[in-house]
């Protein structure tokens, strides 16, 4: 009897475990997306053009996909801890950077090293969440660190914005809140008990490699998650330079709530759908990340405010259906010790049509007018969401296993 009363009490322990273990990944997550409403009071500051914009903004993709290359492989070979207590003191100095930034070289480095902080925790971070989870918790693992790491990317913006707006020194406060954050995520790290690498062999700087009986998995997670996430980081990129120059919205908090709404909306997402089977979720993603463009695509037509909210919450829909399918395919078909170098691998595919086609968008937005950029983009990203739904739908789920 005081086995079966313990077990309960046990079990809640484990799964309260699992939530404090992805603190980190939300904690690194917040500073990601957290520059977003303020690129205006830097550009007007700095007095840099649209292009220039998503240059700085894909220094952060840069830096992100560089520690993917490494971070995985490092994190599967000596742990996850000596990846994750450097990648948070790293969003520290970041934070000191963007709070103290005078040019655009100084907020391009301050971009650059978020970027390897966020890839380390996608990659190390989330890992150690399914370690700390253990096999009987894969989903639960899974539904933690992707909703910790999109709900983190959205409350970045919401605190910006609102402490932007209601306190001095708008481009300082949030960044010395950020500080604060991550020193509790490097204490969290320092206590967790976390597994030893695996050691292994090979180079230890390379494209991600994935073991033979995940690499379905992980192109299923890349066909949903890289439009969706590609369409979030058009929002976030240029978001506040459609809503301020074409839809006349100069209000900051404005710009980091939505921000905010739309990664809520990839975050609730994730727990309604998180008894459906795989396949459901995947396809669901697609269809989100195409209704957001054709959002997109009417917001730019109509000059409509709620057309554009739309888009942005339907992409954080698309984005994180994607990345939560996908991460439940990976920790069902991938082995513990190859784990981190599988989510460095689709985070991979995800975030480099990511920082490529919204940098593409704000230089071609400079040669033929925001709509026009925008407008192209939109139907890129719809193209891709498309070619996505029919790559999930022609896998055979039933022999893999994937519910």
């Amino acid at each position: 009897m005081t086995t079966l009363m313990e077990k309960p009490e046990t079990e809640g322990r484990r799964d309260g475990a699992v939530w404090l273990a992805a603190w980190p990944v939300l904690a690194v997550f917040v500073l990601s997306n957290a520059p977003t409403p303020l690129y205006v009071v830097w550009q007007h500051r700095l007095g840099f053009s649209s292009g220039t914009l998503t240059a700085v903004f894909a220094c952060y993709i840069v830096g992100l996909l560089g520690a993917l290359l490494i971070a995985g492989v490092v994190s599967d070979r000596i742990g996850r801890k000596p990846v994750l207590l450097p990648a948070v003191l790293l969003a520290m100095l970041a934070c000191v950077l963007f709070a103290t930034a005078n040019s655009v070289a100084m907020l391009a480095i301050a971009r650059l090293l978020t970027g390897i902080a966020v890839g380390a925790a996608v990659s190390a971070g989330m890992a150690a969440v399914t370690d700390i989870g253990g096999p009987q918790r894969k989903r639960a693992a899974a539904l933690a660190a992707s909703s910790a790491m999109v709900l983190g990317a959205g409350f970045g913006p919401l605190l910006a914005g609102l402490l932007a707006e209601l306190v001095p020194g708008p481009t300082i406060t949030i960044f010395v809140v950020e500080i604060v954050l991550l020193a509790s995520a490097f204490a969290v790290v320092a206590r967790l008990d976390l597994p030893r690498g695996a050691r292994g062999r090979g180079p230890w700087i390379r494209i991600p490699a994935v073991a033979p009986g995940g690499r379905t998995a992980v192109l299923l997670g890349i066909a949903v998650f890289a439009p969706g996430i590609t369409a979030t980081s058009f929002v976030l990129s240029l978001g506040p330079s459609i809503l301020s120059n074409l839809l006349g919205a100069t209000n900051r908090l404005l710009a980091g709530g939505l921000a905010f709404v739309m990664f809520l909306g990839a975050t609730g997402i994730q727990f309604a759908v998180r008894r459906l089977r795989l396949p459901t979720i995947l396809l669901g993603g697609t269809a989100a990340t195409l209704l957001s463009m054709i959002s997109l695509l009417a917001a730019l037509r109509l000059s409509s405010l709620t057309f554009f909210t739309a888009a942005a919450i339907l992409a954080g829909i698309g984005q994180g259906m994607g990345q939560f399918g996908g991460l439940t395919a990976i920790s069902a078909s991938v082995p513990a010790e190859r784990l981190a170098e599988a989510n460095a691998a689709q985070n991979a595919g995800g975030y480099l049509p990511a920082a490529l086609l919204p940098l593409s968008a704000g230089f071609l937005s400079d040669a033929v007018g925001l709509p026009a950029g925008a407008t192209t983009f939109g139907g890129i990203v719809a193209a891709a969401a498309v070619l996505g739904a029919v790559f999930v739908a022609s896998r055979p789920f039933a022999t893999t296993g994937q519910r």
